[in-house]
């Protein structure tokens, strides 16, 4: 698939009229500060009748259904869906080693951060977006409504790609940055020299529910099913350092174990803290992954 340019190209009208049915849901009930425009599965005092429940001394005996105590001889109050705001961050890793694999890494993950936007959009909440890579972390905040859809695929479209990702960096800037509780949606490789640990422990625990998209091309998981053999020149896109190795069978087998311990630690690493982690490879057909996949996972219903 090339490269998109324009946003029709990030997300088409099939796709969104798919993504039209779908919301973005919470493992955790956010009790928020700023009532919203959007339903939340939180009882409150709103206008929309939810359910009845016992009467407990203490409780405001103006939602006393009176109709039933007439009928009943006993009490029940009337309980409402709360609107709340739900805020849904999104974080998207620009930096050099995302521009690489077939199908492309950065365009995969594009692709499906536009998709989650506007999921975000059409249901009403407020949705941010970063992007981090090299030195930079650049923000596109406060989008509501479908409306924005045109303006947040153009922010995407016009983000330069390149540098080290400083993923650290980036996360401690957004978990001070004031977002409010909701959803965070990392969208990377997690594949930095300094490791993933510190980057996530500065996210998790504050008040997000926090999912990290693991995007890695096939040629990363198993590069000997995609003919990589004999001596080759590895060079790193973000540091620029070079290594020479001979792609033998006992080589590229290590390789694959060594990956699979990488992804399997980040896994755990990721349950141990209440992050939900979903390894995504870029040959994974966009709507299933957000029909199937991301519904199972509790992000999407």
């Amino acid at each position: 698939m090339s490269r998109p340019t324009t946003v029709d190209e990030l997300i088409d009208s099939r796709l969104m009229a798919r993504l039209d049915q779908l919301d973005v849901i919470s493992r955790k009930i956010f009790t928020s500060k700023i009532q919203g425009e959007r339903r939340s599965r939180r009882r409150g005092q709103s206008v929309e009748f939810a359910d009845f429940r016992n009467y407990s001394p203490g409780d405001d005996l103006r939602f006393v259904d009176w109709n039933i105590y007439a009928r009943l001889d006993r009490l029940f109050l009337k309980m409402f869906l709360e609107e709340e705001d739900l805020s849904m961050v999104i974080a998207l890793d620009v930096s050099a080693s995302m521009d690489a694999g077939e199908p492309n890494k950065i365009d995969y993950a594009r692709r499906l951060a536009m998709a989650l936007g506007y999921i975000g959009l059409v249901n009403n909440n407020r949705v941010s977006l970063f992007a981090f890579g090299g030195e930079r972390l650049e923000r596109l905040s406060g989008l509501r409504s479908r409306r924005r859809t045109r303006e947040m695929g153009q922010w995407l479209l016009g983000r330069p790609i390149g540098g080290e990702a400083q993923f650290g960096d980036a996360m401690r800037a957004i978990a001070l940055g004031g977002q409010g509780r909701g959803v965070l949606l990392v969208l990377s490789d997690f594949l930095f020299p300094d490791g993933y640990e510190q980057g996530l422990k500065y996210v998790a625990g504050r008040g997000f529910d926090l999912f990290a998209l693991q995007i890695l091309a096939p040629q990363e998981t198993d590069p000997a099913r995609h003919g990589l053999s004999g001596d080759m020149r590895l060079v790193d896109s973000e540091t620029q350092q070079e290594i020479e190795v001979t792609a033998s069978s006992a080589v590229l087998s290590e390789y694959r174990n060594s990956m699979e311990q990488y992804i399997a630690g980040m896994r755990d690493f990721a349950v141990r803290r209440s992050i939900s982690h979903v390894l995504v490879e870029t040959t994974l057909d966009l709507d299933t992954l957000l029909i199937d996949y991301l519904r199972r996972r509790g992000l999407l219903a």
